[in-house]
């Protein structure tokens, strides 16, 4: 296949310029590159994740024949295979979706400009600081074809583009807020308007983009070597370090003798798995026995959505967003609040009277044909993904589980399913938990290695991966709900 020769190509490339500059150590091209003044780069990290350790990552040249066509179709589409591939590549049935919608917003026929989506994309990343996703983008927005003067700041870009920083702005922060006023402003701005076409294309690449920031800071994604932040040309302090280890991906010195979750015994983690499968079971139980009043299950979604407010960090702190990115976006000093706070009172979003499946499905893929469907099928894999593990148990259904993790993040936005317990949330998910999902969901700029590794100290990293598709979609999902509803509503 052309894809494959062509990653095939890339790898023996850079095996090459190992070989060129070799090391001491190796004996290979020995001292060529003191005597030809080479500033040898070497990576700041430790693999494509700051979370997880490099050798459970699965490294390039050790995939299997699916795993290897998904990375030749990320590099074809990309030009790269960057480390949040190589990181979603624990799930390859959602990273295949995922590629296949990323590919169809960014390069496929659709109403906006190619130079337009990869700024868009800019726009929604500098939202959450995330300067991985901004730095990307950057670069393929140079390539597509976009003036540099732009990057100067969002002041430099279009009218039309900076019309669309208010909706980037509530969207990312508080989409409770947006309303077909928002709507409207866009679509008659007189010569800088947006046609809805154009504007479903927008929001699908914001909600898109706010999402992925939510992956990025989640999993810890490392900028790759070539990028800003991801490398340094001071020598490494361990004496023994081969500069061959470098293009190998070796270069993972005693990465674990440190744990950051170290405090915590195997024998606390593994009741704690126990005791989450005994509420699972339990909870069935009491479902096959009774079941709630309407009244009763709409008064815990109150409850529940009143004690989210309050889930926080210990150690949250505002985050002063670097000049490199907060010039692609305006009002820097707004961001989350909780919906219910200081008195302000949002009306419950009811999925029965405006919902994907029936709703906002058709609207998108009758303005941006062929989206809708990829989006959908996206949605369905991170929802229904299961290889029925949990921790060490197997043969597990952990639908219930996956129905609370997503159920609370609509929740949050205020969203609410008639026919759910809420009461299942408080029983399932555990403090640490909710802290970790909240933040990676609204503040994502926020997370630290800690959150990470003091929630399910006992389940794997795929599983955490996994846990991060599914605060991924269902925020996507959420903030398109209140988006789509609005431009239903504009043009009703």
């Amino acid at each position: 296949m052309r894809l494959a020769t062509a990653a095939n190509e890339a790898y023996t490339a850079s095996l090459a310029v190992s070989e060129l500059l070799g090391c001491k150590q190796c004996g290979g091209g020995r001292d060529q590159d003191e005597e030809l003044g080479i500033r040898i780069p070497r990576p700041l990290g430790h693999g494509p994740s700051r979370f997880i350790p490099e050798k459970e990552i699965l490294q390039v040249g050790s995939e299997d024949a699916q795993m290897h066509a998904l990375f030749a179709d990320s590099f074809a589409a990309l030009g790269r295979l960057d480390n949040i591939t190589l990181v979603m590549v624990f799930h390859p049935q959602y990273l295949e979706s995922f590629l296949k919608t990323q590919h169809y917003l960014l390069q496929m026929d659709g109403p906006l400009p190619l130079h337009y989506r990869h700024y868009i994309g800019i726009m929604a990343a500098a939202r959450h600081q995330c300067s991985y996703l901004v730095n990307l983008h950057v670069n393929d927005f140079l390539h597509v074809g976009g003036d540099p003067k732009w990057l100067n700041g969002l002041e430099n870009a279009p009218q039309k583009l900076q019309n669309l920083g208010e909706l980037n702005k509530v969207l990312a922060h508080r989409p409770w807020l947006i309303t077909k006023e928002h709507i409207e402003g866009l679509l008659k701005a007189e010569e800088h308007s947006w046609s809805l076409a154009e504007l479903v294309h927008a929001v699908v690449l914001l909600t898109h983009y706010h999402s992925l920031a939510s992956f990025t800071f989640g999993c810890g994604i490392s900028p790759e070597i070539h990028c800003d932040g991801g490398h340094t040309f001071r020598p490494p302090s361990v004496s023994n370090y081969c500069i061959c280890d470098i293009t190998n991906g070796n270069h993972n010195v005693d990465e674990m003798q440190v744990n950051s979750a170290g405090n915590v015994s195997v024998s606390d983690s593994f009741f704690e798995v126990e005791a989450l499968m005994e509420k699972m079971k339990q909870l069935q139980e009491c479902r096959d026995e009774e079941e709630a009043s309407q009244e009763e299950m709409a008064s815990r979604f109150e409850i529940e959505k009143r004690e989210s407010m309050f889930v926080f960090s210990p150690d949250d702190e505002e985050v002063t967003p670097a000049r490199d990115v907060s010039r692609h976006f305006e009002d820097t000093s707004y961001g989350y609040k909780d919906f219910s706070r200081h008195g302000m009172h949002v009306p419950t979003f009811r999925v029965q009277d405006y919902c994907w499946e029936d709703h906002g499905y058709s609207l998108v893929n009758r303005l941006y044909p062929d989206v809708g469907q990829l989006i959908d099928e996206k949605f369905h894999i991170a929802y229904n993904l299961t290889y029925n593990t949990m921790a060490m148990h197997k043969d597990v259904d952990t639908s219930m589980l996956r129905r609370a993790i997503w159920n609370y993040i609509h929740c949050m936005f205020g969203i609410r399913y008639d026919d759910y317990d809420y009461g299942e949330i408080n029983q399932l998910l555990d403090r640490s938990f909710k802290v970790y999902i909240k933040t990676i969901v609204c503040t994502p700029e926020k997370v630290t290695k800690r959150m990470y590794d003091s929630f399910w100290r006992q389940f794997k990293h795929s599983e955490k991966v996994h846990v991060n598709l599914l605060l991924i979609e269902a925020r996507m999902q959420a903030e398109l709900l209140y988006a789509l509803r609005a431009i239903t509503r504009y043009m009703t």
